[in-house]
């Protein structure tokens, strides 16, 4: 009982990073390395919490809320939050040329800076009626013994997993995938084969970064209740990590994503010293980093990421 307990949680947990690195590997595979994906899910949660706001602004009596319209405003504006400013980011290196790392990294302190600010202003009761209703999606009696590990979540869990299975579907099995996934190895090749090279990338950023905001909605509203005064751009860094971790593969990732959660909640059951906290924490980024050399010393081709990542495309250069 106490393992379903503990895998529950990390599961929990691990939707954060699953939202954040599904959208990342999205943009990865248009050739695009956007470092912004931190602050993109610090302005989802904004974003997500403004609708929340503006769902309860117009109801008297919290009785009279519907849970499916409230949980669907929340994350119809945390999407557009986010995706408007993957749609920036995608503005600023496919069409103005600018530095992709740079860019991204502009992004990430302007996206946490909203959310230092943003938490001062918010209606802090109307989170908390909304996190209530992000906690279960199945009856209570459903999570008794090996079915806490199923059926003990909100919805925005099982949203995560069949974005990225979709994902990962789309990228293997269709038409739209291979062409997005052809456009990140070789756009010149891509463009000459007449595929819309600057749409996929365009498509690619927005979308991805708009399901990356989605992390950020489920952190505020599912793992701390509510508030904005955790800054979520530490779980961002760790999604962002989490996309080599899982060798550019989202079906990978749902795996990969649970042993970060496992990782981040270990502390609490090691009951380590102050001193040792640190250390245990840093785990997740040192499990990477032994990946990312692994892949590099097997160098096989399907454990690689796309050729012309972070390289801006030009046509005249063709």
């Amino acid at each position: 009982m106490m393992f379903f307990s503990f895998l529950q949680r990390a599961i929990r947990y691990s939707t954060v990073f699953l939202f954040g690195s599904t959208g990342e590997t999205i943009i990865e595979k248009s050739g695009h390395l956007n470092l912004g994906i931190p602050g993109i899910m610090c302005l989802g949660a904004v974003g997500g919490c403004v609708g929340v706001n503006i769902y309860m602004g117009g109801i008297a009596d919290p009785a009279a809320i519907v849970p499916f319209t409230l949980i669907l405003t929340a994350i119809i504006f945390s999407m557009l939050f986010a995706g408007a400013t993957g749609l920036l980011y995608g503005f600023m290196t496919i069409s103005l040329r600018c530095n992709q790392n740079v860019t991204g990294l502009a992004i990430t302190t302007f996206g946490v800076g909203v959310m230092n600010y943003w938490g001062g202003k918010v209606d802090a009761e109307a989170f908390l009626v909304a996190s209530k209703k992000f906690i279960r999606l199945f009856p209570e009696s459903w999570s008794n013994g090996i079915g806490e590990v199923f059926f003990s979540y909100g919805p925005l869990v099982y949203l995560a997993i069949i974005l990225a299975v979709v994902t990962a579907i789309i990228f293997s099995h269709t038409r739209t995938g291979l062409s997005l996934k052809a456009v990140g190895e070789n756009p010149a090749t891509a463009d000459a084969a007449g595929i819309n090279v600057t749409g996929y990338k365009y498509v690619s950023c927005t979308l991805g970064a708009a399901i990356a905001g989605i992390g950020g909605l489920f952190f505020v509203m599912d793992k701390s209740n509510g508030s904005l005064e955790y800054v979520v751009d530490a779980m961002g860094w760790l999604a962002v990590a989490l996309v080599i971790f899982s060798m550019w593969r989202p079906l990978i990732g749902i795996f990969g994503s649970i042993i970060f959660g496992m990782l981040m909640i270990l502390p609490a059951k090691l009951n380590p010293t102050f001193e040792q906290v640190p250390l245990v924490k840093m785990i997740p980024y040192v499990m990477t980093i032994i990946v990312l050399i692994a892949v590099s010393i097997v160098g096989k081709k399907e454990t690689q990421p796309p050729a012309s990542l972070g390289v801006n495309y030009f046509r005249e250069e063709r």
